[in-house]
């Protein structure tokens, strides 16, 4: 089997994200790329995460070709066309949040209202255009609008993550998810306070090595 580990770890961080609740049912989907093998392997289209085998795990080229494994996401595109383009990409989440969700079905930015924004690299997280799911239309709004942040909202449909590991695409993904809740509640009772790009791009330097060590 190949990338046995890639896969395993997919199936992993599957099940947290329902547990988690950062997604529900067969939605959203995960990849890890294998620089050393030149693979990916990626959630399967429509399979319940809580039936996952590792032998279940698409694992496909750089052009999307499937060497193993059933029918890769029909996010295909998305996940490949970040591993083609930035090397810093070792990882990618799609997740049907809810509360960060809620703010791309506004069609909105979501500003710095608490520091841990950082974590994205940027001092927003902004909303790419809709687009339907599964077309190459998506996958580039959500690479063009995410630049070289580790976070872009889809607006009306969800969220994507990327990150040099998987542990630090799911980091991003939790905490852009609990800022979203903030967004939303302080939102309902007045005008949130934003947070000044120098406070930002302080925390950003600061946690450039946040995350790293983790395997």
């Amino acid at each position: 089997m190949k990338i046995k580990e890639a896969r395993e770890k997919i199936i992993e961080i599957s099940l947290k994200m329902l547990r988690d609740e950062l997604t529900n049912g067969t939605a959203g989907n995960i990849s890890i790329y294998d620089r050393e093998e030149n693979l990916v392997a990626i959630s399967p289209t429509g399979v319940p995460y809580h039936i996952l085998k590792p032998e279940d795990i698409s694992v496909v080229d750089l052009d999307g070709n499937l060497i193993e494994g059933k029918n890769p996401s029909s996010e295909l595109d998305m996940h490949l066309m970040f591993y083609r383009k930035r090397k810093d990409v070792n990882a990618v989440i799609h997740g049907h949040t809810k509360y960060s969700t809620a703010v791309a079905c506004l069609r909105r930015t979501l500003p710095a209202i608490d520091y841990m924004i950082a974590l994205t690299g940027d001092k927003e997280v902004r909303c790419a255009e809709y687009a339907s799911y599964g077309t190459k239309e998506l996958a580039e709004n959500c690479f063009n609008t995410m630049k070289n942040s580790r976070a872009c909202l889809l607006a009306n449909h969800g969220i994507t993550t990327v990150g040099e590991n998987i542990e630090i695409a799911y980091n991003v993904l939790s905490q852009v998810e609990y800022i979203s809740n903030l967004y939303l509640l302080s939102s309902a009772v007045g005008e949130p306070i934003v947070l000044e790009d120098k406070e930002i791009f302080n925390m950003i330097e600061r946690f450039k090595d946040y995350g790293k060590k983790i395997k």
